[in-house]
């Protein structure tokens, strides 16, 4: 399926081999909890929700809805994606988990929301699809409410343009972005983090060499000797 609206793409389907890992009891495991795991440390503590509403932005095919209904025991999961046939998977997915998430299939860009009606918005490895990615995090900051939470998990420019996954993956190469640009363009919009709230995992399937220098006994470059493959931030829409 093509993902066009009035003639303007708005992001880079995934090729077969994606959508299929996408789906993979691996990619909730691997890459889903241990990016929550990491996100839910970095979260101020005086400033999680209770019953929160969770927005999942690009939610695939549902494979985080576990996962966010056992760490924040949200009133609701609405949870948007706009390609079909993720929706069709993820309401599968929905229905399989016995969970009652509300699933949309809609534009990230133009997200069809009230204003400040979310607590927590979770964007895990969804933006380096996106081709208005500035326009989407403008609706995040629409959407959620005054001290609410945007938990962001991305993939860098170094990664993406990586040779394992070039070859296996599908992107919009021109509009990646470093770990430096993901925090300058959040900052921008208005959101606001610390040191204390950004980590940059460098984990072994993110690197050149898929961890082969680690496993010959060779040290892992540490943060500021590496360009970061990975960033996990979680940043506050400022209160009123």
């Amino acid at each position: 399926m093509t993902a066009y609206a009035n003639s303007t793409r708005l992001f880079v389907p995934e090729s077969r081999f994606g959508f299929w890992f996408l789906g993979t009891q691996t990619w909730e495991t691997r890459v889903v909890r241990v990016a929550l795991d990491d996100l839910e440390r970095l979260i101020p503590p005086q400033r999680r929700p209770q019953r929160p509403v969770v927005l999942d932005v690009g939610c695939g095919q549902g494979k985080s809805f576990r996962p966010l209904h056992e760490r924040f025991a949200p009133q609701r999961i609405i949870a948007i994606d706009f390609e079909e046939k993720c929706v069709e998977r993820a309401t599968a997915e929905a229905t399989r988990e016995k969970l009652p998430v509300d699933i949309r299939r809609g534009d990230i860009s133009a997200l069809e929301l009230a204003d400040e009606s979310v607590d927590l918005l979770f964007c895990h490895q969804t933006f380096h699809h996106l081709t208005r990615p500035l326009r989407g995090l403008e609706e995040f900051y629409r959407v959620l409410k005054p001290g609410g939470l945007l938990l962001f998990a991305e993939s860098t420019r170094a990664y993406i343009h990586s040779w394992i996954i070039r070859l296996l993956f599908r992107h919009p190469m021109e509009l990646q972005r470093s770990a430096g640009e993901y925090m300058d363009m959040i900052r921008a919009q208005g959101f606001e983090f610390g040191p204390q709230n950004v980590s940059f995992p460098y984990l072994w399937w993110s690197r050149p060499d898929l961890g082969a220098l680690e496993r010959w006994g060779f040290p892992v470059p540490g943060p500021g000797q590496r360009e970061e493959t990975l960033i996990n931030l979680v940043a506050t829409k400022p209160a009123r």
